[in-house]
């Protein structure tokens, strides 16, 4: 099989053992596997290789787990692949700190090659449907106008947001679609951005209303079903917040400033 086209994980193992059963194990499943006997190493080959999945030791003598997932998710090629941690041992608080900086699975050591390839196909799965979601959004899509800022670990968010904008969502179900918790992507989304995952929101419904009160002769109830909004009252509301006035006044200036 070209190996172009062969789904690639990069493990990174301190001991040889584990390391050798999980390459042997994806190369018969037909995967590119990629091997890293330590974190530095780990950290280059992300780079290099750019995998479709990562399998990272925690506890490893000269770059631990956390380190070499906080490296990934900084750069920006390497920032939206899946991550899922190897641990002998997993506690409330390894969770919670791999879960803060990234993570999306952990597998516990000794692991079933059943579980272990259960983890694999969940992620790449998930990786997919996210991939098929953000690009099936058409070029001319307001993804490309600047409504969402450029930053790869949010484009799964922002891409399930374009996609489902115009019903009721939620920030649980955008957090669900993309496999965070929605704490974790609260917290991310604001220190990346500036914004929550509510703010991302309206403001994508807020620039459909513009446009189509700009350019549409729609009723006001009708653009606000249009965008999410089945509380005409609420739209209206949240509308003037934004801009000051209530729609149908914003659509009145527009028209005859442009007149």
């Amino acid at each position: 099989m070209n190996q172009e086209i062969m789904t690639k994980v990069l493990v990174i193992e301190d001991e040889s053992q584990t390391r050798h059963i999980f390459m042997t194990c994806l190369a018969f499943e037909g995967f590119c596997a990629i091997a890293a006997e330590n974190g530095t190493i780990g950290v280059k080959l992300a780079h290099m290789h750019r995998p479709d999945l990562i399998i990272c030791d925690i506890m490893m003598p000269d770059v631990d787990g956390y380190e070499v997932l906080s490296a990934v998710r900084r750069h920006p090629s390497t920032a939206a692949i899946p991550f899922i941690f190897l641990t002998a041992k997993v506690t409330m608080q390894d969770l919670r700190q791999g879960m803060e900086r990234g993570a999306d699975d952990y597998l516990t050591k000794p692991c079933s090659v059943e579980k272990f390839f259960a983890a694999i196909t969940t992620r790449l799965e998930r990786q997919a449907q996210l991939q098929a979601c953000f690009s099936g959004i058409p070029a001319d899509s307001n993804l490309e106008v600047g409504i969402f800022p450029d930053c790869a670990r949010l484009s799964p968010v922002f891409a399930f947001i374009e996609a489902n904008y115009a019903q009721p969502i939620s920030l649980g179900a955008v957090a669900k679609a993309v496999g965070y918790s929605p704490a974790y992507l609260t917290n991310l989304a604001q220190e990346l951005t500036g914004n929550s995952i509510k703010r991302w929101i309206i403001e994508r419904r807020m620039f459909q209303a513009r446009k189509l009160l700009r350019e549409t002769d729609q009723p006001v109830r009708q653009i606000a079903e249009s965008v999410g909004y089945p509380d005409v009252a609420y739209f209206t509301r949240q509308f003037r917040q934004f801009y000051g006035d209530p729609p149908q006044s914003w659509r009145n200036s527009v028209r005859l400033r442009s007149a």
